[in-house]
């Protein structure tokens, strides 16, 4: 029988908040952490896009030694903060309990490219000389997951999912997998992100992936609109801190809500435009359910994927709508997307995140910007503000480039 997961702690670094508090207080305001990127971070005058969700004012030194993560890419350094973070709020004292039994899951969708463009740069203008001894270490992905084992002593199972903006769900739900097998008793697991380098808004541009609103930023990011024109760019990370129920029992920790489900499925049909018959979104989301063992009466919202392209939104709406029938019209449906723009490989497990504030908190978070609604996206997406519902099943989208699908369900804790 495997075993019951429970959420005790999570720590959140986003475009519309550093820690949980200032994240919640954004997202039932409706406020948006989309901007122009300053200056001083990347020069974006030859750049066709101009804005992004950056992170503002984190102070490492809050959270952790600043020498222990100096030599950390960005997206490494968030996971440790955000680590932190969850321990924190866990109250969770590693030097009490087997650290054998404790272990991380952390992944990124794209991971240190801003290590691999500077050090291109170096190495074109001044050959292998100028390659740091560091460059390796720092750019692969999964130091994001050895980081956080190094920083926090966990010695259990240390892996990095790379799925692309399924990351962050994948990372979750198999972390969630290896405490239902009995492999570990605790796992810090989430994604974390921070590629808004040139290349990237390049590259994801030229796809015509990207919003080019670029005269009103604070309005590009708009799930469901009839008027979206591609997703924003975001960075941040989202930690949980996952524990067995009988762990969490045993030290008398404070449990947030319940791991209830997790289904994965595949598209394969193209590598970057998900099935027009939202197919794999619909395998993935009746996994999660089944895996849940609930009916689907009792799912109360979901967190969207939401992305704000034309092809997500309207897959994922004709996905809900089937799996869930006539209970389709009676769901709460937000993208948080709106407002912390699309964080890639750490979008999943923020906005699962979310989905755990939401039950806790009894308020769904809205979509905002969403001001004349796309016709073939019919369901009830929260528009522009938040509102009050008892939520006792929660669940979260994430769909990546290469048909990689993740869900996850959440519950509260009873």
């Amino acid at each position: 029988m495997k075993k019951r997961v429970v959420v005790t702690g999570y720590g959140l670094i986003t475009p519309i908040g550093i820690g949980n508090e200032e994240n919640w207080n954004s997202l039932v305001n409706g406020i948006t952490g989309i901007d122009y990127i300053p200056a001083d971070r990347l020069d974006t005058e030859n750049l066709p896009v101009k804005f992004a969700g950056m992170i503002k004012d984190l102070d490492v030194s809050k959270y952790v030694d600043p020498k222990s993560v100096k030599r950390h890419e960005r997206f490494v350094t968030y996971a440790i903060v955000a680590s932190q973070m969850a321990l924190n709020m866990a109250e969770f004292d590693a030097e009490k309990f087997d650290l054998d039994r404790c272990g991380t899951c952390v992944g990124s969708g794209i991971g240190g490219f801003q290590a691999i463009e500077e050090t291109t740069r170096a190495y074109d203008a001044k050959g292998v000389k100028k390659i740091s001894p560091f460059f390796i270490p720092t750019s692969i992905i999964n130091m994001a997951s050895g980081g956080v084992s190094i920083q926090f002593g966990f010695k259990g199972p240390n892996l990095s999912i790379v799925t692309a903006c399924t990351t962050g769900t994948h990372s979750v739900g198999e972390a969630a997998r290896i405490i239902q097998r009995g492999d570990a008793d605790v796992m810090l697991a989430g994604g974390t992100e921070s590629s808004i380098t040139a290349l990237a808004i390049g590259g994801f541009s030229n796809m015509r992936a990207l919003s080019k609103r670029n005269d009103d930023p604070k309005a590009a990011s708009r799930p469901f609109d009839k008027d979206r024109d591609g997703f924003v760019m975001g960075e941040g990370c989202g930690i949980m801190l996952l524990e067995s129920l009988e762990h969490a029992q045993a030290r008398g920790a404070k449990i947030y809500g319940e791991f209830a489900g997790y289904g994965s499925s595949a598209d394969a049909y193209h590598m970057t435009a998900p099935d027009e018959t939202g197919d794999g979104a619909k395998r993935s989301m009746r996994a999660a359910i089944k895996d849940a063992g609930i009916e689907l009466s009792e799912v109360d919202y979901i967190n969207a994927h939401g992305t704000s392209t034309p092809f997500n939104d309207r897959g994922e709406s004709i996905a809900i709508s089937e799996v869930f029938g006539e209970h389709a019209d009676k769901l709460k449906i937000s993208s948080t997307k709106s407002m912390t723009g699309h964080l890639l490989g750490a979008a999943g497990s923020v906005e699962g995140i979310y989905c755990c504030m939401a039950i806790e908190k009894g308020i769904v978070p809205p979509t905002i910007n969403l001001d004349n609604q796309d016709p073939d996206c019919p369901l009830d997406y929260v528009p522009n503000k938040a509102q009050k519902l008892d939520v006792k099943y929660a669940l979260s989208n994430s769909f990546g480039f290469g048909g990689t699908n993740g869900t996850l369900i959440f519950k509260r804790y009873e």
